[in-house]
């Protein structure tokens, strides 16, 4: 082989490396990396014997972690790769517990881009692992290939989900590309040719549920771009002591999103989601949201319901019911709740914490509120140094 030829094949071995230890250090350097805050501060106030803001419980902390009281250390099968856990997933029985060791970091990316991958979760079965119990992080469950439809699905009801984490290949806003799927004046058929554009970048659900009774709890969810999680057609669902975060792809980007799906979410940590809770707006869509805290940073509205004309259908329904009440939002200029129409029962918001410096649209759309939009707002106080009740019937 002639030197020419040598210094080629150095070359490209060179530059070959160097691609692999920049792709390495981008993965390992992800923005969601970041734990929740060690202290949360205040994030609730007493007045009058009313309690206003997010409180935690008897169960532990808000979000979870440390000081959580119901940790499950050990199961049925115990697992710490991906074919362990696959073959464990298609032997448990309802009742059994599958558990994933601490220290397991599974990486279900290959799987996923060759075989199209989706981690199936049997009737009745918890998948569990110890985030909190003894400082553990918990075991890591994740994918980075961005075509990850759904990394979890559950094949019945009663499933549990608890001290995983469970992260995502995009935890970026990707605003650049939503604003070229929507600003380009070329295109003829313009929304349609909008979506089409929009969603050649695929999206990603963390887990994703058509059957009731689904809880998920004392998990890190983070970096999906479609949804951490997405309920469908299903109800008493139960999402409580989660931190969820830096799920926010404009466009869509939710926490937990309902799709005709009923569901209480109560003591989770919310940070860096486009929408933490979300509804498609269609009649079977409610929700209670309790004891939850909004740190700080969002891309849009905090709680949401679509509704009205966003739907496209002709109707002005934003879902069944909206009940939120005892949430502290954080984030000063952030708007906390939108109800995008008028709920078939109600919605009823109340003992709320807002950090606004003033009530109006800052807080919540529709303002001012009518009762005329099935909404009740209520003892919710506004801002940091003096709390200025807010009543509106």
């Amino acid at each position: 082989m002639t030197n020419m030829k040598y210094i080629k094949v150095f070359g490209k071995t060179f530059f070959l490396l160097l691609f692999l230890l920049v792709l390495s250090s981008t993965v390992h350097s992800r923005m969601d990396d970041q734990p929740p805050p060690s202290d949360l501060g205040q994030t609730w106030v007493e007045t009058n014997g009313q309690i206003y803001g997010a409180k935690p419980d008897e169960r532990g902390p808000i979000g979870g972690g440390k000081g959580y009281k119901n940790i499950l250390t050990t199961g049925n099968y115990i697992v710490s790769t991906v074919d362990e856990l696959r073959e464990a997933l298609k032997k448990a029985k309802s009742g059994e517990i599958v558990y994933v060791e601490e220290d397991a970091e599974i990486d279900c990316t290959s799987l996923v881009f060759a075989e199209r991958m989706v981690l199936e979760i049997p009737e009745g079965v918890t998948l569990a692992s110890n985030r909190g119990y003894n400082a553990s992080k918990g075991a890591l469950i994740y994918s980075d290939a961005f075509a990850t439809k759904r990394l979890f699905k559950t094949l019945g009801p009663n499933v549990r989900i608890t001290g995983l984490r469970i992260r995502g290949p995009d935890p970026k806003n990707r605003i650049p590309h939503h604003r070229r799927a929507h600003s380009d004046p070329m295109r003829k058929d313009k929304r349609k040719a909008q979506r089409k554009y929009y969603y050649s970048f695929p999206t990603s659900e963390g887990i994703s549920s058509e059957f009731s009774g689904l809880e998920i709890d004392n998990c890190e969810l983070s970096g999906w771009a479609h949804a951490a999680i997405y309920l469908l057609k299903s109800k008493g669902n139960h999402v409580h002591h989660c931190y969820i975060h830096h799920n926010q792809r404009m466009g869509l980007g939710y926490g937990v999103s309902h799709n005709q799906a009923e569901s209480l979410i109560e003591y989770n940590l919310f940070n860096y989601n486009r929408h933490s809770i979300a509804g498609t707006g269609r009649p079977w869509d409610c929700y209670e949201a309790r004891h939850n805290v909004e740190i700080e940073h969002s891309l849009s509205h905090n709680f949401d319901m679509h509704g009205g004309s966003d739907k496209k259908d002709g109707t002005n329904i934003a879902g069944k019911w909206i009940i939120i009440h005892h949430n502290t939002f954080r984030g000063k200029t952030i708007r906390a709740i939108n109800i995008r129409g008028i709920p078939r029962e109600k919605a009823v918001v109340h003992n709320n914490w807002f950090f606004h410096q003033k009530p109006g649209k800052s807080v919540m759309l529709p303002w001012p509120i009518s009762n005329k939009n099935h909404i009740e707002f209520n003892n919710n106080p506004v801002g940091t140094k003096k709390h200025r009740v807010l009543e509106v019937k």
